[in-house]
C-alpha cells in the first residue's frame, strides 16, 4: 500500500515539476535516509512556484515533507516516523543579485556556502557564514539551522547580517520578510523567526545578506593555560581590552587531538586579529606575555579550518561519539564545562570542546573511551546529568548520536520560553504539521 501511494505521489510530483526532477528509485533514496528512515520520494523544484506547488499537493494528500540542502545537518533531531517527500533545494542555485558597492548579495537557498563566499571574495568582500562542510552545505540549510562558526564573535550570527528571506509556508503560500538593502527592515521579526526554525515553519527559497570588507591581513595568537578557569580569566581580560578580535575561541585540553597548531594538552584561548601593521602590533603588545604562538598564512588558515570542522573531525575518528552544542551565559561557562567533563567521565567517555569564548557557544564532543560503543543508557545518562547540573538559562542540544540512543532522551532538552506561542506560530505557518513532523519540538 505504501509503495502504491509513493508511486502515485511521484507521478503527481512529476506532473508539477517534471519527471527528471523526481526520484522514486530505492538505491538513490537510501543514500538520503535520515536515521535509517528512507524517503518515499524526492523532488528537486527549480523555482519558488514549484516549491509552493509541492507543498500544496502535500497538504492535500497529508504527506510529510522534509527539506534538505547539502544534507550535512540531517543527523540533528529526533528519528522521523516517516518522510514521504524529501524536498531537495539543489536546483535553487542562482545568484539573484550582487551589489559590491552596496555590500549586499541575494542568492537562492540551494547555493553552496563556499561558492557564495568565493564569489564575494573576488571583490574583497566577506560573508561571515563560516559553517562546517561549507563545500557541501547550502545557504538555506545554514539559515534553517542557524549554524555559526568562529566568526560569530566578530560579526554575530546569521540573524545579524541576513537582511531578507523569501520562503514558502507549510501550506504552500509564498512569502518574504526583510528586503534587498540594509535599511529595509520590513518583516524583520518574521525573518528572524525563519532563521533557526529547522525547516519546521516553511521552506527558505532565497536570502539577502549584508557583506563586509574582507580583512587585508590577519594574525592568530595562541595563549595556553593549565585550567579552564585560567583560560577564561584571560578571555575576560581580552573582552575588557580595547581590542576588537574577529574571533575569540576557547579550546579544551582534549580538543587538541583534533586540531593542528598545538604542542601540548592545555586549555587555550585563540584570538584572531585583523587590520594594518599598526593594529596587529597593538594586538601583540596588549595580549602580552601569555601569547605562546603567532600564526599567519597557511598555518593560520589550517587552524581555523580545524576549529570550524571540529565536530566533523571527531565524528570521522569516532563513529560512536556524541556531539552537542552548549549555549551558556558567559559567567557560567567554567562551571558548565567542568560539569560536562564530569558527566562524560561518569559514563566512561572523554569530553572535548571548542567554541566562541566571548558569547559562550560551544561545540562539544563526548568520545567513548573504549572501542566498544557505550550503551544507550550511557548516552542518556551523560546528557541527563549534564542538563540537570546546568543553569536554567543554558541549553545542551544533541546534534549527533547513535540512532538507538535517541529514544531514551530528548535531543533538544525540551522547549524554552512560551510553548503555547511556539505552537501557535507552527499552526499559523504549517497548519497541517507536514514539515519535519516529529523530528523537532512540535
Amino acid at each position: 500500500m505504501a509503495s502504491t501511494a509513493n508511486s502515485l505521489l511521484g507521478r503527481d510530483l512529476a506532473a508539477l515539476i517534471g519527471s527528471d526532477s523526481v526520484c522514486e528509485e530505492s538505491a538513490p533514496l537510501t543514500a538520503f535516509a535520515i536515521d535509517g528512515v528512507k524517503p518515499g520520494v524526492w523532488a528537486t523544484p527549480g523555482s519558488v512556484e514549484e516549491v509552493a506547488a509541492i507543498l500544496q499537493l502535500a497538504n492535500e494528500r497529508k504527506f510529510t515533507v522534509t527539506v534538505a540542502g547539502g544534507f550535512s545537518h540531517q543527523s540533528m533531531g529526533n528519528v522521523p516516523t516517516n518522510v514521504d517527500v524529501l524536498l531537495r533545494t539543489d536546483r535553487l542555485n542562482r545568484v539573484l543579485h550582487f551589489d559590491p558597492g552596496d555590500l549586499t548579495i541575494g542568492v537562492e537557498a540551494g547555493c553552496k556556502v563556499a561558492e557564495v563566499q568565493k564569489k564575494v571574495a573576488t571583490d574583497s568582500l566577506l560573508l561571515p557564514l563560516d559553517i562546517s562542510k561549507a563545500q557541501q552545505g547550502t545557504i538555506g540549510g545554514a539559515l534553517a539551522t542557524a549554524t555559526a562558526g568562529p566568526l560569530k564573535h566578530g560579526f554575530g550570527g546569521a540573524r545579524e547580517y541576513c537582511i531578507g528571506v523569501s520562503f514558502v509556508t507549510g501550506d504552500g503560500r509564498i512569502a518574504k520578510a526583510g528586503g534587498r538593502v540594509v535599511k529595509n527592515v520590513a518583516g524583520y521579526d518574521l525573518m528572524k523567526l525563519m532563521i533557526g526554525s529547522q525547516g519546521t515553519l516553511g521552506v527558505i527559497t532565497s536570502a539577502n545578506f549584508k557583506l563586509f570588507p574582507a580583512p587585508k591581513q590577519t594574525r592568530t595568537f595562541l595563549a595556553e593555560f593549565e585550567s579552564v578557569e585560567a583560560a577564561l580569566e584571560y578571555r575576560d581580560f581580552v573582552l575588557r581590552s580595547a581590542l576588537n578580535p574577529m574571533c575569540l575561541e576557547l579550546i579544551s585540553s582534549r580538543a587538541h587531538a583534533y586540531l593542528d597548531g598545538f604542542d601540548n594538552e592545555r586549555w587555550a584561548i585563540v584570538v584572531k586579529g585583523a587590520g594594518s601593521d599598526a593594529v596587529l602590533s597593538r594586538f601583540r603588545r596588549e595580549l602580552g606575555a601569555e601569547i605562546s604562538k603567532e600564526l599567519a598564512g597557511s598555518d593560520e588558515e589550517q587552524l581555523w579550518l580545524g576549529i570550524q570542522e571540529f565536530s566533523e573531525t571527531v565524528q570521522k575518528r569516532h563513529q560512536n561519539a556524541m556531539s552537542m552544542t552548549l549555549h551558556v551565559a558567559s559567567s557560567g561557562l567554567s562551571n558548565v564545562l567542568c560539569d560536562a567533563e564530569q558527566s562524560a567521565i561518569e559514563q566512561n567517555m572523554l569530553f572535548a570542546c571548542v567554541g566562541r569564548a566571548g558569547v559562550a557557544s560551544m561545540a562539544a564532543a563526548f568520545v567513548p573511551l573504549s572501542v566498544d560503543p557505550p550503551s544507550v543508557m550511557q548516552y542518556a545518562n551523560a546528557v541527563g546529568e549534564l542538563r540537570r547540573r546546568m543553569p536554567r538559562d543554558s541549553t545542551a542540544i544533541v546534534t549527533r548520536c547513535p540512532r538507538e540512543a535517541k529514544a531514551y532522551f530528548s535531543v533538544w532538552g525540551g522547549p524554552s520560553g512560551d510553548v503555547e506561542a511556539m505552537r501557535a506560530v507552527k499552526r499559523a505557518l504549517d497548519p497541517k504539521g507536514i514539515l519535519n513532523r516529529g523530528r523537532f519540538l512540535f
